[in-house]
């Protein structure tokens, strides 16, 4: 029956003008007649559906009484019953007629801090009045859209296209589970309206005087109902935690909030957030011509993309200020000093003068214990992003099924070691595993002299690989400095083939070659007993200084020559960091006789490799055993696995491509600005920007480098500084950073250059 007969006959109304509204769930019509005006509503029929909106009417009813505000109003057909039941061909609809709430909505009010507040006080109203009713109806009811049941919404999370939004829905459902859904039965429930969003509000004069479409009534948490209204309010807001105060605070003035309810609301709006997109997601794909699904859906991803990177510190803070109770207090820094001391050697440096106690991450950002947020530009081995969910969910399965080491048969250890093989060139076809990047590069070593029987090591100048002893040994940067003890006998060292200030330089097209050919000419002049020569594709302690082009492709094969292997040392540059180049040795046009990996495998999990070929593997299977407790173990390599997985589904070495390129070009164009910046190096993700004085390559400016690094700190900017002279800023950001975050990098920077100026 067409809307038009369905009027008419049962509900006496001829002659309307008929307009859709829109909907997810039902069908809306608005049915204008004259100065009367009305709301036709028609449901699908499903279990409880009837009891449901008999439900909603007692509800409305009761809101009738409730004064100075306005609710739509159940109209009975002509039959004296409120709802007009249907069956044709087996299924049966719903429909109802309710009276109009007349005035604006809320989407379409000028955002005031009053109107905010309005809203506060109006849903306030709202649950004070319903907060003693019950009905059996509602209570019993578990759907997706009530915040207790977030969990439900997880089947719809494939159906969200973007990696880049999926990732931050996939974060805020485990942060869920872990933080707030364990917290949820202790606090107060109460049937709420559970949609307060801005196309359901109704505004007059710029005040809330009521709300429509009440089908997601839910008995939930009362704190839900804030949640649900703040996540629509904000949205596209540039202070959202702002407008989020004046409904908290006016709120608070009619229905005072617990402490245990205002902490949680940061995640509880993020799980609503999640729930519409989640659910948008789905029915784009079900009806994709639908507008009003996009409109609502894309403003939900911003909003969670602006909401990513505020603290929940930050956010927890002004939600109790907005109450009027005080922010959680912490130990002073001198008290938190003084206890790290107490336990652990100050030979374990901390960053900054004044270092910052870190309670939080998510992908690039990072939280603080004041409440603040830091673009993280440093940290290369949470990979993919600091607790990226893929890589958690991982972990937390794997450990929760078999965690084992390698000593049995198992799929995690096959799957994986497959997997990261297939990265590799067809020689390099054997893994041995282990737990830190120090780890894979004591074995390569041990690799090498076991299989070459010598005895030699060649190493670069301002070379580091890693904090064993043997690794001492074959690291310049730690044997010359301080607290080192010089260069072992077994070790040979050679020149850091720079050419921005080095012996030959970037002008010389064969610079490279001309740094090879020394070396070459002192092999054939000594002809020592060379067991492998290792080195970095980009020496990141050197200042992040690219091996000049040609020099290794000359440099390997007299290597070999003089029965050496050569190592690669891919900790920091590997698995797409370099953007062109999955590995860093892959834009030297060479291949290694082994490959030693770490820091980004496990994305912040202890997970690392030794790579190499048949005959290395083959000539260490005869003597002692070798066995990693941990090194192989199936948790690892579950985790492992999910890291080339969200590398490859979110495209992150296309971003170190593009990003890293875009970021290296603007700083360029800084650098022909300041001559302060004498050098902008580096591939992809692995960035190195060289302070000097004077314009003077030869002058490196250490003071000024330190002072850039903590003014970025104090600009909530996360960045390193290494070279000999500690005169280089390192940039090795996160590989999920973004052109927005390398915009803001560059603009603190100039600021920084400017004021030094």
């Amino acid at each position: 029956m067409n809307t038009e007969d369905l009027l008419q006959k049962y509900y006496g109304i001829t002659g309307a003008v008929i307009k859709r509204l829109g909907g997810y769930e039902n069908v809306n019509f608005k049915v204008i007649l004259g100065d009367n005006v009305y709301v036709l509503k028609q449901y699908t029929d499903e279990y409880g559906l009837e009891e449901r909106l008999e439900a909603e009417d007692e509800i409305l009813k009761k809101l009738s009484d409730l004064s100075g505000y306005s609710f739509p109003q159940p109209q009975d057909n002509v039959d004296g019953d409120p709802m007009t039941i249907l069956e044709k061909d087996g299924e049966k609809t719903v429909s109802r007629l309710l009276s109009y709430v007349k005035g604006d909505l809320y989407s379409d009010t000028e955002n005031t801090p009053d109107l905010a507040k309005s809203l506060g006080r109006f849903l306030a109203a709202l649950n004070k009045h319903l907060f003693d009713y019950r009905s059996f109806a509602i209570e019993v009811r578990q759907f997706q859209w009530d915040l207790q049941y977030h969990y439900l919404n997880r089947r719809f999370i494939k159906h969200i296209i973007d990696p880049n939004d999926r990732k931050i829905v996939e974060y805020y459902f485990l942060q869920n589970e872990e933080l707030v859904k364990p917290k949820l039965p202790g606090l107060r429930k109460s049937i709420i309206h559970s949609d307060a969003n801005g196309e359901n509000l109704i505004v007059r004069d710029g005040v809330v005087i009521g709300i429509i479409d009440f089908f997601d009534l839910s008995y939930s948490q009362l704190i839900n109902e804030l949640a649900i209204a703040i996540a629509y309010a904000i949205l596209g807001k540039d202070d959202p935690i702002g407008q989020a105060r004046h409904i908290i605070g006016a709120y608070n003035e009619i229905i005072p909030l617990k402490e245990a309810e205002v902490d949680l609301l940061y995640h509880l709006i993020a799980a609503r957030l999640c729930t519409s997109v989640c659910n948008s997601s789905y029915s784009q794909k079900q009806e994709p011509e639908n507008e009003h699904i996009k409109v609502s859906q894309k403003q939900a991803f911003a909003m969670l993309h602006k909401w990513i990177s505020i603290s929940p510190g930050y956010a927890r803070a002004a939600f109790r200020r907005a109450v009027g109770l005080t922010p959680a207090a912490g130990q002073s820094e001198e008290d938190e000093v003084e206890r790290r001391d107490d336990h652990i050697s100050k030979a374990l440096s901390l960053s900054f003068p004044r270092p910052i106690k870190m309670t939080g991450a998510a992908f690039q950002y990072m939280y603080d214990s004041e409440g603040n947020t830091y673009l993280d530009a440093y940290n290369n081995i949470p990979h993919v992003g600091h607790c990226h969910p893929r890589v958690v969910q991982a972990g937390q399965r794997q450990m929760a099924a078999l965690n084992t080491n390698t000593r049995y048969l198992t799929d995690q250890l096959n799957n994986y070691s497959e997997r990261l093989l297939a990265k590799f060139p067809e020689a390099l076809n054997k893994v041995f595993f282990v737990n830190s990047g120090s780890e894979a590069s004591d074995l390569a070593i041990r690799l090498s002299m076991n299989h070459t029987g010598n005895g030699k090591i060649m190493v670069m100048e301002s070379g580091y690989h890693g904090l064993t002893h043997l690794d001492i040994d074959i690291s310049h940067y730690k044997y010359t400095g301080p607290g080192g003890q010089g260069k072992a006998d077994h070790v040979i060292e050679v020149p850091l083939p720079d050419s921005y200030k080095g012996r030959y330089r970037s002008h010389d097209a064969n610079a490279g070659k001309r740094y090879a050919a020394d070396v070459i000419k002192m092999l054939q002049t000594e002809d020592p007993k060379l067991a492998a020569f290792i080195s970095e594709p980009i020496v990141g302690c050197g200042g992040q200084v690219p091996i000049a082009a040609g020099y290794l492709e000359d440099l390997y094969p007299a290597v070999r020559e003089r029965g050496g292997v050569c190592i690669s040392d891919e900790v920091q540059t590997g698995f797409g960091r370099l953007g062109a180049y999955f590995w860093g040795y892959e834009m030297h046009g060479v291949v290694p006789d082994i490959v030693v990996l770490g820091k980004p495998m496990g994305n912040g999990h202890p997970l690392s490799a030794v790579v190499t070929t048949n005959e290395i593997s083959a000539s260490f299977e005869g003597g002692m055993e070798f066995f990693s407790s941990f090194g192989g173990n199936t948790v690892s390599c579950e985790i492992g696995m999910a890291v080339l997985d969200v590398i490859e589904e979110e495209e992150l070495q296309n971003n170190a491509v593009d990003v890293g390129s875009y970021l290296k070009k603007s700083l360029g164009e800084l650098m022909s600005d300041y001559q302060s910046i004498g050098d902008v190096r580096g591939e992809g993700f692995f960035l190195g920007i060289e302070l000097i004085k004077n314009g003077d390559p030869n002058k490196p400016d250490t003071s000024l480098a330190n002072e850039v690094q903590n003014g970025l700190k104090e600009a909530k900017i996360l960045v390193g500084t290494d070279g000999p002279d500690r005169n280089v800023l390192k940039i090795k950001p996160p590989m999920c950073f973004n052109r927005q975050n390398a915009d803001r990098l560059v603009d603190a920077l100039e600021e920084l250059l400017k004021s030094d100026n």
